[in-house]
């Protein structure tokens, strides 16, 4: 430690003027504010660390460098629009869910229309993300298909071709975003062929984009996701997070199906069920060991091609097994999967989707 001449001289004025003892006292206090300086000064600077790394960890909301570099990923810009799209479509959401409950909230912002019945709706923010979505995508890809939900509305659903198409939900979970709660997301898949190829789905309030390209792997903020390996090659039923959701069906003989398939589940033995009130989120989940297997179609509640199509590849690629609930369609399993289906069953491992399949059906 260097001492600046002056600092020397107050040091020696100090042990002429003062007995020893005050000197000591003088020092031991002097030398606790440098402790409790020091303390402070570490602390700050591990706050600054760590906001780093948050703000680190909420900029992965780009196409992860292994897919731009492959020389083999054949959806490269499509990829990229899809993720800007996405993220700018979350980012619209947002106003209505830092306002729900507050005194900014306006309900009436949100123009909610119904479809089939009063459980089944559209919001404003539902045709803004839609239009946007397909507008931007039209103007960088005018000879590619597009597939709605809220454009297809309750009319028939387009047939699916080899053309290049574009399968959207511009928010799926729109009960869960009318009402505030945080799990819903915006879902853009591209299909090739024929079948889905890429999935991009953007989780506006859990910061979180989820990515999959066909025989690239998927991703969770820029992160690979892992593939059927250890705890997820070995899940058996009994130790299973179980996820479905109801859907829209109401009548009784429907209501009787599925609280029976419940039923079967609980009696046979499961860690726990879920009902979160997004398909696409419960298939990002499987796929990323959050939960173990997601069934729908015990009755009228089956999904759409938009409900499909994202989750899909990201499940997939995260080497789940994607199949049909139904025993007649399940050798149509992963991307030979038919997303006009309306019965699906997506687990970790082939094991747990087998086991959840007879015990729900009663097999």
């Amino acid at each position: 430690v260097i001492l600046s001449s002056s600092l020397v001289q107050k040091v020696q004025r100090l042990l002429h003027c003062y007995p020893l003892e005050n000197i000591m006292r003088f020092t031991a206090a002097a030398a606790a504010v440098a402790v409790t300086s020091i303390a402070a000064a570490s602390a700050f600077s591990a706050i600054k660390r760590s906001s780093s790394r948050s703000s680190a960890k909420h900029q992965h909301f780009s196409v992860p460098n292994e897919l731009l570099e492959s020389t083999t990923c054949e959806c490269k810009d499509e990829l990229v629009l899809a993720v800007q799209l996405a993220l700018e479509a979350g980012k619209n959401m947002t106003k209505h869910y830092d306002s729900k409950g507050t005194a900014d909230e306006n309900m009436g912002d949100l123009q909610i229309n119904t479809k089939m019945n009063d459980a089944d709706f559209a919001t404003a923010i539902d045709v803004e993300n839609e239009n946007y979505i397909s507008n931007e995508i039209l103007k960088k890809f005018p000879g590619h298909a597009i597939i709605g939900e809220e454009s297809t509305g309750t009319g028939t659903i387009p047939p699916l071709t080899n053309e290049p198409t574009w399968i959207i939900d511009p928010i799926d979970g729109t009960t869960n975003f009318a009402s505030g709660l945080p799990l819903s997301c915006v879902s853009i898949g591209f299909c090739r062929d024929g079948k889905p190829y890429m999935g991009v789905v953007f989780a506006p309030m859990t910061n979180e984009l989820y990515i999959g390209v066909q025989d690239h792997g998927a991703y969770r903020n820029g992160i690979r996701l892992l593939g059927c390996s250890g705890e997820k090659a070995t899940k058996t039923l009994s130790h299973s997070v179980v996820n479905f959701e109801f859907g829209y069906a109401r009548d009784e003989e429907d209501v009787e199906k599925m609280a029976l398939a419940v039923k079967r589940l609980l009696q046979h033995g499961v860690r726990t069920t879920r009902t979160l009130g997004s398909g696409v989120l419960d298939l990002c989940y499987v796929a990323c060991g959050r939960m173990d297997v997601v069934y729908t179609g015990i009755a009228a509640e089956g999904w759409n091609p938009w409900d499909y199509c994202a989750g899909l590849v990201i499940a997939v690629e995260s080497g789940c097994t994607m199949s049909h609930l139904s025993p007649s369609e399940m050798d149509k399993a992963g991307y030979d999967f038919n997303l006009y289906s309306k019965n699906m069953i997506c687990g970790v491992n082939s094991k747990v989707v087998d086991e959840c399949r007879s015990c729900v059906l009663g097999l």
